[in-house]
């Protein structure tokens, strides 16, 4: 068995490959390129693109709690809600930027996302989804009942923006989208890069198994469900910024739960590339149906429930296991050595037979 391991190979551990490094260069020069549109593009275009951008930072979210964490969540909708409220708060009442609330949203919803989950992390499975849902049901009432925020009915917050001037709003709301949506992809991506993401893909798996290694189990899923959390609170915060008027019924309805589900499930689960797949469909199909009025959620509908019947790991998923192409991969692979160019410092050769995936 010696004479064998030291007859194969010598390998090396890659994370990248070369699509995934044109891939990357790709996306830094659409950041660059869109961070420049405000200074040439035309409102419309800024607002839909803000509004594609956001959407991506909740289905980035959302698909890193479920789908790389294990926690489904129908419940996403109250951070969404507490940072729109946050922004009716500081904006309207304490006089701050507006655009200073989208943080703060994130800080408040994080804040409340630890209360929240000493209670969460008591359920499982399918308990743990209608306790998520039974929470944001919670925050909605509440925030129903206090007239100081608009009580049931709601309010409008055009005068926390009205002083900003019209061309530094949209600007300021696309940047921030684009900050949000591209911030999100990224920090999925360096997360699942690091041990930590090791270490929550173990727990996903199983949580015994991943415990009896040493992974602290309750530490990771607090850490995944509070940056979950911030990145909900965030976006809701500039999403009421773009639409101007706030209510209960609007900022924790659970339509923002089922836009991250269909984005995801869509585009696929488990995938960094799946939301931005699913978010770009959502948006064709919005725009080619949007004139036969709710048609384009039926149509949504329609393709989720054939993708989880056909195609369960979503479209992008189904293409990573037929074609191996991965944008944005995250997984640890032993590459032979099998000549000088591919010659490296022995400081990152291994001796041992190349085989196999190592998986984060």
């Amino acid at each position: 068995m010696t004479e064998a391991m030291d007859a194969a190979p010598a390998c090396r551990i890659e994370c990248g490959s070369r699509a995934s490094r044109l891939a990357g260069a790709l996306v830094l020069l659409f950041l660059m390129a869109g961070a420049s549109m405000p200074f040439w593009a035309e409102p419309a275009s800024l607002r839909a693109l803000a509004e594609f951008f956001y959407v991506l930072a909740l289905a980035q979210m959302w698909n890193l709690l479920a789908g790389y964490g294990g926690m489904v969540s129908i419940g996403q909708q109250a951070f969404v809600g507490l940072g729109g409220y946050t922004l009716v708060v500081l904006g309207l009442h304490a006089g701050v930027n507006p655009f200073l609330a989208v943080p703060a949203g994130g800080i408040v919803a994080g804040l409340l996302a630890l209360p929240a989950g000493c209670v969460l992390f008591r359920l499982r499975g399918a308990y743990f989804a209608i306790g998520t849902w039974v929470m944001a049901e919670v925050f909605r009432q509440v925030i129903a009942n206090i007239t100081a925020v608009g009580g049931g009915s709601g309010l409008s917050v055009t005068r926390a923006v009205a002083t900003i001037p019209t061309w530094w709003r949209q600007s300021l709301t696309f940047w921030c989208a684009l900050l949000l949506g591209g911030g999100a992809t990224f920090l999925v991506y360096a997360l699942l890069r690091s041990r930590y993401g090791l270490a929550l893909t173990a727990v996903r798996d199983s949580e015994p198994a991943s415990a009896s290694l040493g992974v602290s189990v309750r530490k990771v899923k607090w850490f995944v469900y509070v940056i979950s959390a911030v990145g909900c609170g965030m976006t809701g915060a500039l999403i009421f910024i773009t639409k101007l008027r706030i209510s209960p019924d609007a900022a924790f309805s659970p339509d923002w739960s089922a836009l991250m589900f269909f984005v995801v499930v869509i585009g696929g689960i488990g995938t960094i590339e799946g939301p931005i797949v699913g978010a770009l469909l959502y948006f064709a199909l919005r725009e080619m149906l949007g004139g036969f009025g709710t048609w384009y959620l039926i149509a949504l509908g329609i393709l989720t429930v054939a993708v989880m019947l056909w195609a369960p790991k979503g479209i992008w998923g189904s293409l990573v296991s037929r074609y191996d192409l991965r944008l944005f991969p995250v997984q640890r692979r032993l590459r032979p050595v099998d000549d000088e160019r591919d010659a490296t410092p022995p400081a990152v050769i291994t001796a041992a037979p190349c085989a196999g995936t190592l998986k984060a």
